[in-house]
């Protein structure tokens, strides 16, 4: 493990950009960024023009290590270069950016209030390749819809597939999301710290783990993880909030730190200027940056 690299995540300012779209949410991301679906005629056309939108965000003098801590990463990003460097190198070399890779196949259907995972054939191989490339954690993502079992089901799946990804030598990044327009969102949550906190528990000294949540309604809820010797760091998607409201949430709650995709990205053109996309990107940078450092 790169032990700046550690440093930098436990202690450093500022928050994780997510440029992680999949091969499922890459067309909703192109659309947003004003690239419509008839501009490419095959998937490689598509990660193709994902991966110049990627690349243009990473090289503006906007993404900078001094407010982004870490960058997820799509694996087909992580095989690629940019500016002639393989993308994981350029992040931590040229822009002082940890570089996290995600390594769930998207989500099975909903049982009992929940999305697991699908299955992950060959994760000891990506794992090995992505700690070669030089990466430093993994993000993986399960949905809850409320309370229950299938909550547990999640949380036991994460800490199943987290112990192997600790073992390759990887920090990972648990992702229990809980929808925002979830009916009993606060009952949710209060079982989630309960059991994120139970599997944290468990952990032993040298296992390390990150935890991507969604904003709560209960301000500091997650205050004990955020303190937990284990816990890395607790990060905050922004679930279909607008940046605005993200960023909102985001700081009431001491302690951490945005990890934020389409909010990041939102305004952003393909057909702005250097200038003007530099600004907007700036602009979101500022804000998301702002609002995790309380």
């Amino acid at each position: 493990m790169n032990e700046q690299q550690l440093e930098k995540m436990r202690t450093g300012t500022g928050f994780v950009a997510a440029l992680d779209q999949s091969g499922g949410s890459t067309p909703k991301a192109l659309r947003l960024y004003g690239i419509e679906d008839d501009a490419y005629a095959s998937e490689e056309e598509m990660f193709d023009l994902v991966h110049q939108m990627r690349a243009r965000i990473m090289t503006s003098p906007a993404f900078t290590g001094e407010h982004i801590l870490g960058t997820i990463l799509f694996e087909n990003t992580m095989e690629r270069e940019v500016e002639g460097r393989p993308t994981a190198e350029y992040l931590w070399d040229i822009k002082t950016i940890v570089p996290i890779l995600k390594v769930d196949k998207g989500l099975d259907a909903e049982t009992d209030g929940a999305r697991t995972m699908k299955p992950m054939p060959g994760l000891d191989e990506l794992l090995a390749r992505a700690v070669e490339k030089g990466v430093f954690a993994t993000k993986m993502r399960s949905v809850v819809c409320g309370p229950g079992a299938g909550l547990d089901a999640v949380l036991d799946q994460q800490f199943q597939v987290a112990h192997r990804i600790i073992k390759a030598g990887l920090v990972p990044i648990i992702e229990p999301e809980i929808e925002i327009r979830c009916p009993e969102k606060e009952a949710a949550e209060d079982q989630l710290h309960a059991g994120l906190l139970a599997h944290a528990e468990r952990l032993g000294p040298d296992e390390l783990i990150m935890l991507k949540l969604t904003p709560p309604e209960r301000d500091d809820l997650y205050a004990d993880l955020v303190a937990h010797p284990q816990v890395l760091r607790v990060l905050f998607l922004s679930g279909g909030y607008s940046r605005d409201e993200a960023c909102e949430r985001l700081g009431r709650n001491h302690g951490c730190v945005a990890s934020f995709s389409r909010a990041l990205t939102e305004g952003l053109r393909a057909e702005m200027s250097p200038a003007e996309f530099d600004a907007v990107l700036a602009a979101s940078i500022a804000q998301i940056a702002a609002a995790s450092a309380t």
